[in-house]
């Protein structure tokens, strides 16, 4: 198995599941987009940075355009996993909130946890892949 540029960070295998489930989920990914807003852009720019000293630059870059872009339409779904990415590279104690319950996550971005906010899609399209995998399990 090749190793991956952000395999060294503690978030390495999360960072793994979102490149993933934009790839598997793109659908769900763009639905999650929607919990973006200026407070998103703001956490996005603030974790870009914190990023930027956390891990080197490349290991970033490298990580966020695993994901190809295609169209206009696919940029912008993409958004969402990307700042999930930067949030997973900047913060190394973020991870557990993508496995989170949607609501209470909701509720920390709300007060304005940078981390919470970027990774609110991620969360959004995990309880939903989820809820998917239990259900089909279930039946």
């Amino acid at each position: 198995m090749t190793q991956t540029a952000w395999a060294p960070l503690s978030n390495a295998k999360h960072i793994d599941w979102v490149l993933a489930s934009i790839k598997a989920h793109p659908e769900k990914w763009a639905r999650a987009r929607a919990a973006r807003d200026a407070v998103w852009n703001a956490a996005y720019d603030a974790a870009s940075t914190a990023a930027s000293t956390a891990a080197s630059t490349a290991t970033f870059y490298t990580a966020a355009s695993t994901a190809t872009f295609y169209t206009a339409a696919m940029v912008a779904t993409y958004e969402a996993a990307i700042g999930a990415i930067v949030a997973l590279v900047a913060y190394d104690d973020c991870a557990y909130m993508i496995e989170s319950e949607v609501g209470e996550l909701k509720i920390i971005a709300k007060l304005g946890d940078q981390r919470a906010i970027l990774l609110l899609p991620a969360c959004i399209v995990y309880n939903e892949t989820n809820a998917l995998t239990n259900a089909s399990i279930a039946v």
